[in-house]
């Protein structure tokens, strides 16, 4: 065995796949969650599963023991919702966590970020590891708590090396809830679909999950690596949705002012206790093209990344294996 790797939040969409590559890879794995019967993935001898919260200092101290590298993946997620709130979650908690490894005499910590904490670009220029998030991900709770996160662990990389990943959207199989899927459960079988102007990298779970393993022995200390895959407008993601799924879709394009004006109007609904994702902000990200380069991960990690079609295709299979389509 190669070693034992702690996992946090271990029956999430990514932490289940993530596990298995870790598994197949050799790795013992603790998986930390809070309930041992929502864990999908298989059973394994080299996997334990530790009951109990991240948040809970006792408990994470407890559940490193015997630890030789840390994967943390569990967050609070989602685009609404109090700063404070998801700082305790995302920030403070990981960072509790990042002490814990130190005392327990972790080597090597995956900080699994959010491709968001850079600034996103362009088709011509994707955008890469090196400028800060830009608007209107400075409106978003949870870019901004996985962004401070990422800057405050660089102040423990002198006594554990530290190595955050940093996905795209991911897709793929595994995703039980479903999280990400959803975007595929929207418009599976409509006959009509409305497509923002927008776009934004999509990127397989199965290539982050390699690019977690390969950050345990190849990743710089200190160093961040955007895990993304191919740049993709919504119009087109939902022609390949439409032709993988062998349902005819037609597409109303959206236009960027409709839905703002929606957006703005929801924001006041939610800010007087009627709960609403249709907020300004989030109207704001179907608007932009969220592109983003792999050339760093490729480069330094030794990765390679599938196209959004093999994602898609995965996640259609395993969603219609599992009744969920």
């Amino acid at each position: 065995m190669k070693g034992k790797v702690l996992v946090t939040g271990a029956n999430g969409f990514l932490a289940t796949n993530a596990i298995a590559e870790l598994l197949g890879s050799g790795y013992g794995v603790r998986g930390v969650l809070r309930r041992k019967e929502t864990f999908i993935g298989d059973a394994d001898p080299a996997l334990e599963l530790f009951e109990g919260s991240f948040t809970d200092k006792d408990f994470i101290q407890e559940a490193v023991q015997g630890c030789d590298y840390i994967v943390h993946i569990a967050a609070m997620t989602g685009q609404t919702g109090r700063y404070e709130d998801y700082r305790k979650v995302n920030v403070e908690a990981t960072l509790q966590l990042a002490r814990a490894g130190i005392d327990a005499g972790v080597k090597r910590m995956v900080y699994v970020s959010s491709a968001n904490a850079f600034a996103y670009g362009s088709t011509e220029a994707p955008g890469d590891e090196t400028k800060p998030t830009r608007p209107p991900f400075t409106e978003s709770m949870y870019a901004l708590s996985k962004a401070e996160a990422q800057n405050e662990l660089r102040r423990y990389t002198d006594r554990i090396e530290i190595i955050t990943v940093n996905p795209t959207f991911m897709l793929g199989p595994m995703d039980d809830r479903p999280s990400s899927g959803r975007i595929i459960m929207m418009g599976y079988g409509k006959r009509i679909m409305a497509a923002p102007p927008g776009g934004k990298n999509f990127v397989h779970v199965g290539d982050v999950s390699k690019g977690i393993v390969a950050a345990l022995t190849k990743g710089r200390n200190g160093e961040a690596y955007l895990l993304s895959g191919e740049n993709m407008d919504y119009h087109t993601f939902y022609t390949t949705l439409s032709r993988l799924s062998g349902k005819k879709m037609s597409l109303v394009r959206v236009p960027a002012w409709l839905l703002l004006g929606a957006g703005h109007i929801c924001s006041g609904l939610y800010n007087i206790g009627i709960k609403t994702d249709a907020t300004l902000p989030n109207m704001k990200l179907l608007c932009i093209h969220n592109y983003y380069t792999n050339e760093k991960a490729r480069r330094e990690l030794g990765l390679s990344f599938r196209n959004t079609e093999e994602a898609v295709r995965d996640a259609l299979t395993w969603f219609k294996a599992h009744g969920k389509l």
